[in-house]
């Protein structure tokens, strides 16, 4: 599949993507990106935030593609039974790992836990080894429930821009692999 075949959600996480995260500009450079937005991207509310993504796939009019960092992951995860148009597949990189009592702020745990269903479409989560938000070895748990493969990102961070990753042509190449082969 190529990305003009496709309707690529960008679904960012805890207050949004700012205009260095990879995923702003990849939504730049991609004619069919478009980002889920949120009302209240400072104080998420679960139930909103999924009702938003339901909303962005169920409008869409190509397949989708799902491309979510940090919280859009479990908000993403927890929407799947919701879809009534088709999903292709879906990158999903940092996942925070919402079952954690130490994470913060604590109202990201009302996100979690994590289903842990297999997906019902091929799906690549890419995981830090010392990404504040989740153990390398929780992220790599929960890809497996998901039946995704796994990548592992090395010392990554949070995989954002203030770790570092704004542009990310690493990234940016796995995930035109990913999509070549769906």
């Amino acid at each position: 599949m190529k990305a003009k075949d496709a309707e690529i959600l960008i679904v960012p996480g805890y207050t949004n993507s700012g205009p260095d995260h990879w995923q702003s500009r990849w939504e730049a450079k991609l004619s069919t990106a478009r980002r889920i937005e949120q009302a209240e991207w400072s104080k998420p509310v679960r139930d909103d935030w999924i009702a938003e993504v339901v909303k962005g796939v169920n409008s869409a009019e190509k397949p989708v593609v799902l491309v979510a960092h940090s919280l859009g992951v479990p908000t993403v995860v927890n929407a799947v039974s919701q879809f009534e148009k088709p999903v292709v597949g879906a990158f999903l990189v940092a996942p925070p790992d919402v079952a954690n009592p130490e994470i913060r702020p604590k109202h990201l745990m009302t996100f979690g836990p994590y289903p842990r269903d297999p997906l019902p479409f091929p799906s690549i989560v890419i995981g830090s080894r010392n990404d504040p938000f989740c153990t390398y070895e929780v992220a790599e748990d929960i890809a497996a429930a998901w039946g995704s493969l796994f990548i592992d990102a090395g010392e990554a961070g949070h995989i954002n821009s203030e770790s570092g990753f704004g542009p990310w042509p690493e990234g940016s190449m796995v995930f035109a692999q990913f999509l070549s082969r769906l």
